[in-house]
């Protein structure tokens, strides 16, 4: 009977790109969470300044 968790290079190189992509997409939330609040920021000094203008 053959093993089910047999080690081959197919499946390793599969599991490096798999641990690759959910480490870029775990570290850009991050980003994007940091991106969104100077967005806002950004939002706000444009609203502010409109509304001193009239």
């Amino acid at each position: 009977m053959k093993s089910v968790f047999r080690s081959t290079p197919r499946r390793s190189v599969f599991a490096m790109i798999a641990l690759s992509i959910a480490a870029t997409i775990l570290s850009s939330c991050r980003t994007t969470e940091g991106f969104g609040r100077d967005l806002q920021k950004v939002g706000n000094k444009i609203e502010s300044e409109a509304e001193k203008r009239g």
